[in-house]
């Protein structure tokens, strides 16, 4: 039977996320709750390496659910990579007696947590904060609704002015690996077409699309791309749609850190409280290197390295709604 946790710390790594402050608002609540000491650690694993750690408590979490960002402050860290960057980061946590860790990230952040877990055997839980929602075993992630909202909002503004000039508008979205917020906003404006780093599609198709609707007398059209589809971008799409499609008037817009920021949505905040909590009792319950995910409504505890390892997989009916709908 593993030791009860007694101190724990709170993390966020990675990107930033709308909602961080939303989990570590309920982590810090929930600890104190059941008597823990919660301590903050400021710029991720890089703080904890410089021992950039401060104790937390109520009040040092009062006016943030509404915030954007994180008051923790976030970074990646390369010393942290390193053997011996983690073993300075783990003896700055042992000389205050913390023993257990809430990691709120995406992969690399959860791998830090599980490398923890591996070499020194702290109990880590993570909570999935990404905009991208692509890790395996939630249905949920941190700051995707927000993103995603704030995309769409750009997006339907873009279009009236691609309707009142009759032009087609590149919209380029963030998804280095996951095309999910640019699927989402994609059908949520009415795209004709969109590009996804899953999925294949070629520059080729898509001028055959433009060229069949520019017959049709169809001169508004919109395409959403995500930033890691293998055609190269926005702007490299555009320069091929004007070589070979000179009579559509072709403009860009990439949305960029835009839709990292701002204060998040309802369901951004009420997903990181609820997983906040689950995460300190998750602790407590020796329910150790996890990360907890909402499935099905239902809480899902997924073991670090599987959630790690294994990717987030689009369903095939949004594919076939995507063909439909942009006919």
């Amino acid at each position: 039977m593993s030791k009860k946790v007694t101190k724990i710390a709170v993390l966020t790594s990675g990107g930033d996320a709308p909602g961080m402050n939303a989990a570590i608002r309920a982590v810090v609540r929930t600890g104190i709750y059941y008597g823990l000491e919660v301590y903050g650690v400021v710029r991720g694993y890089n703080g904890m390496i410089e021992d950039d750690i401060f104790k937390m408590d109520s009040r040092s979490v009062a006016n943030i659910i509404q915030r954007g960002g994180t008051i923790l402050k976030t970074a990646r860290s390369k010393e942290f990579m390193s053997p011996e960057g983690r073993q300075k980061a783990y003896a700055n946590l042992i000389k205050r007696g913390i023993d257990g860790l809430v990691v709120v990230g995406g992969n690399g952040s959860f791998t830090g947590a599980l490398k923890l877990h591996e070499e020194f055997g702290l109990p880590c839980v993570g909570i999935p904060g990404t905009i991208d929602k692509d890790l395996y075993g939630t249905d949920f992630t941190i700051g995707f609704d927000t993103a995603v909202n704030t995309a769409v909002e750009a997006i339907d503004k873009i279009r009236d002015t691609a309707d009142a000039h009759d032009r087609l508008f590149i919209v380029e979205v963030m998804g280095r690996d996951a095309g999910y917020i640019a699927l989402h906003s994609g059908i949520a404006t009415g795209a004709e077409h969109i590009l996804i780093p899953e999925e294949d599609t070629s520059v080729e198709e898509v001028i055959a699309g433009l060229s069949e609707k520019e017959k049709r007398k169809k001169l508004v059209n919109l395409i959403v791309v995500a930033e890691g589809h293998k055609s190269g971008g926005a702007n490299h799409i555009a320069e091929i749609v004007k070589q070979q499609l000179p009579n559509l008037d072709t403009k860009v817009t990439i949305l960029g850190h835009l839709q990292r920021g701002g204060s998040p949505s309802c369901i951004d905040r009420l997903i990181a409280s609820r997983m906040g909590y689950h995460a300190v009792e998750s602790l407590l319950q020796g329910r150790h290197n996890v990360m907890v995910g909402i499935l099905d409504n239902a809480m899902k505890y997924t073991p670090l390295e599987i959630a790690i390892r294994e990717k987030q997989r689009f369903s095939d009916e949004w594919l076939k709604i995507v063909k439909i709908l942009a006919s």
